[in-house]
């Protein structure tokens, strides 16, 4: 469904120098030993019959009560991060046999072994002489008793919940090999009020739902926000009184401006991956073609130019080709074509309609809508349109958006009646599909890079 057709209806966040004045690794009380099988092992998200990690997460321990409920917080946040992906299976505390944890010395690895975890993770807070937290972890390979990975970070007292992420990451990554992507902030259209009058305003949180922003007032109706690769700005277009218009926003300062003056109507902006250009679809007649626009010269370059409806356009991570989505060939498709213009492929030909598509951060998948039967669905093709699958449908599913590392797609779901849209994840192979909490309803998801 295009966004012609659907027309649907201050904050700082210190970056990742900011927050982390100090890291270092903590030295293993084992050595890691090259043959250590969680250390050799990567966990393959995309195998069907896939059997999550049991790991132990202890609370995190600290020297004051209220450091107590920093890492008990922290604990949680990083439970909840690995629970989530789908890939780990954290182990209720209450079957814990050590219930002391001293995260100086190597664990009594037989108690953790005869409650079958095969990872364990320990952590302590500590309060700073200058207010600043110390947040500590140690991941541990439970079977072959090595240390797998160790950090320490000193950070401020309200940050807490990033370094949760961070350390997430790092354990994702020690054990899967990929990248994670826990340290990133979603951009969605939040949603209330009766469904005939909408008050729709740009939202942004962290990835889980937490520490929800709001971005606009919601007097104007917004779509289809983007990030740009820095993550400190991004692109929507807005449907005020007039035509609709695109602009970008900076999330450090609050402060937006006019892309600029469109004749006719504009659509489905995205940055390109260097952050220098934003690429959107501008309707003129019946039709409308792919335009990009330099952020700097303000200079605008025509990229198609045909009969047809060319919307939503997305480029490749390396910024050399796009893909984009037209109905040239009778009905709306996935076509991909050079960043710089010119003849375009097609690489859609299953059953019904496809539409929004959106290039993975790795470069191997393009995400999409599938409408056909009834249903929308969300699926995922190579970039030459081979190794079609989808990964959920339903009555009305749309908006896929990758996360940072490529591996799970978030979308949104209108259920139709007096109901309103909520957000979902689901990894690239289909599995885990989870709802992703929002105050209210919520669209058009957008995910970030992870922070920097």
């Amino acid at each position: 469904m295009t966004d012609q057709h659907r027309l649907r209806d201050m904050l700082l966040l210190p970056n990742r120098r900011q927050i982390i004045s100090a890291m270092a690794a903590l030295g293993a009380a084992a050595a890691i030993s090259p043959r250590s099988a969680l250390a050799q092992k990567r966990i393959t998200i995309t195998e069907g019959d896939f059997a999550p990690l049991p790991i132990a997460i202890p609370n995190f321990v600290a020297g004051t009560p209220a450091d107590g409920e920093v890492g008990v917080g922290v604990t949680q946040v990083i439970a909840n991060n690995l629970r989530r992906s789908g890939l780990f299976a954290p182990i209720d505390q209450a079957a814990y046999i050590e219930k002391a944890i001293n995260v100086d010395i190597a664990p009594n690895f037989q108690n953790w072994k005869t409650i079958n975890a095969q990872a364990l993770v320990t952590g302590r807070m500590t309060r700073q002489g200058d207010g600043r937290l110390k947040a500590e972890f140690r991941l541990w390979d439970v079977n072959t008793a090595q240390q797998l990975a160790g950090q320490q970070y000193f950070t401020s007292p309200e940050s807490w919940r990033r370094i949760a992420h961070i350390i997430s990451d790092q354990i994702y990554e020690r054990l899967t090999g990929e990248k994670g992507y826990f340290d990133s902030r979603v951009v969605f259209v939040d949603e209330t009020g009766p469904k005939e009058r909408r008050v729709k305003r740009l939202a942004l949180m962290d990835q889980d739902g937490a520490n929800v922003r709001y971005l606009t007032r919601g007097s104007d109706l917004v779509l289809t926000p983007r990030f740009s690769p820095s993550s400190q700005e991004i692109t929507y277009m807005e449907f005020g009184q007039g035509d609709p218009r695109v602009y970008l926003f900076n999330i450090e300062t609050g402060q937006r401006e006019i892309v600029g003056n469109f004749p006719g109507m504009s659509f489905a902006p995205r940055f390109s991956p260097d952050g220098q250009r934003v690429i959107m679809s501008l309707q003129q007649g019946s039709n409308s073609n792919l335009f990009v626009m330099d952020l700097r010269s303000k200079t605008t370059t025509r990229l198609t130019d045909t009969p047809a409806i060319d919307t939503s356009p997305s480029y490749a991570p390396d910024g050399s080709r796009l893909c984009f989505e037209s109905d040239r060939g009778g009905k709306p498709q996935i076509y991909v074509m050079a960043a710089t213009g010119g003849p375009a492929q097609r690489i859609s030909f299953g059953e019904g309609s496809y539409s929004t598509p959106v290039w993975s951060p790795r470069g191997d998948y393009i995400a999409f809508t599938k409408q056909g039967g009834g249903q929308f669905a969300i699926g995922i093709m190579k970039t030459d349109g081979s190794g079609e699958r989808i990964l959920t449908a339903g009555y009305h599913n749309e908006g896929p958006t990758f996360a940072p590392n490529g591996r799970v797609v978030m979308f949104f779901r209108e259920p139709g009646g007096n109901s309103g849209p909520s957000l979902f994840t689901v990894d690239v192979s289909g599995r885990n599909e989870q709802r992703v909490p929002t105050p209210g309803f919520a669209s058009d998801p957008a995910w970030s890079p992870l922070l920097s």
